[in-house]
């Protein structure tokens, strides 16, 4: 039997269905393959996307595999010369995409856990397939709670989505920012003052964490002090790709290939690697 060869360093064609803006800095996509194959990812995976002419630049996967069609979901901050490129793309046009790459969550690990989710800044967007994916299988695990915190509230992403999640029988979503405006009623401060309002069972929970790094130290400590096991609660370190496919040594912790062994890792494989918390 013939089976026909892709090579991992040639990106496949894709076209960008809807573009969108989110934020002022950030942009909706859906993007679609051009030869009709599903993207076959999994929640917390990422993919190499080309602007030909540019570059290519590393972008966590926003949707479910669970989601209807063939299309899958970026989020893109705009924030270097690929992603402005992307950014003034119009719909219609064509990209390349090389993936999805990388461990995402355990699926298998997770199923039968509550789920505490937390989430920073533009870490929502690698979360948010996870989440969606939870939601989309609900009886496959128990109670869910998001904790999520933003600069702003202008910055928060998905809002409509997030009062969603929120009217969903037994998840519990909590926002905060560090800046309010005049309109803002709801917490402010760092993501941390969310886990006082916060009862779980740390038996049967499972803590998945993804933001800025700054983020990651208190978020664990308080993790820890509410008495979840350290082998439950699982860290994505995505913000360290580059080719996706462990040539370039550019997310290399150690003798750990962050783009082929992660993004996601439980905390008790990397709170002892340099550099990684």
């Amino acid at each position: 039997m013939n089976h026909k060869y892709v090579s991992p360093y040639v990106p496949r064609l894709a076209e960008l269905v809807t573009a969108r803006q989110l934020t002022s800095r950030e942009k909706f996509f859906e993007v679609r393959l051009q030869d009709g194959s599903a993207l076959g990812h999994q929640p917390g995976q990422f993919v190499e996307v080309s602007v030909f002419g540019v570059g290519e630049a590393p972008i966590s996967v926003s949707s479910s595999p669970t989601s209807q069609g063939l299309g899958f979901e970026l989020c893109v901050r705009d924030a270097g010369s690929v992603t402005h490129a992307l950014h003034e793309l119009p719909e219609g046009s064509t990209i390349g995409i090389r993936g999805p790459y990388g461990r995402g969550f355990p699926l298998d690990e997770l199923k039968g856990n509550d789920l505490l989710f937390v989430a920073g800044g533009l870490g929502l967007v690698p979360m948010r397939s996870m989440i969606n994916y939870a939601v989309d299988n609900r009886a496959d695990f128990g109670r869910l709670t998001l904790l999520y915190g933003s600069r702003t509230p202008a910055d928060l992403l998905f809002a409509d989505e997030t009062e969603r999640w929120r009217g969903t029988p037994d998840f519990h979503v909590a926002t905060t920012v560090d800046l309010a405006d005049g309109a803002w009623t709801g917490q402010v401060g760092p993501i941390t003052k969310l886990f006082g309002g916060v009862a779980i069972n740390p038996v049967r929970t499972s803590a998945l964490v993804v933001g800025p790094p700054v983020m990651f130290r208190f978020v664990l400590k308080s993790l820890l002090m509410m008495g979840v096991y350290e082998s439950r609660v699982y860290l994505s370190l995505e913000r360290r790709m580059k080719c996706g496919v462990g040539k370039c040594g550019h997310c290399q912790i150690d003798d750990v290939y962050v783009c082929q062994k992660g993004p996601v890792f439980p905390y008790t494989r990397v709170r002892k690697l340099p550099e990684a918390l």
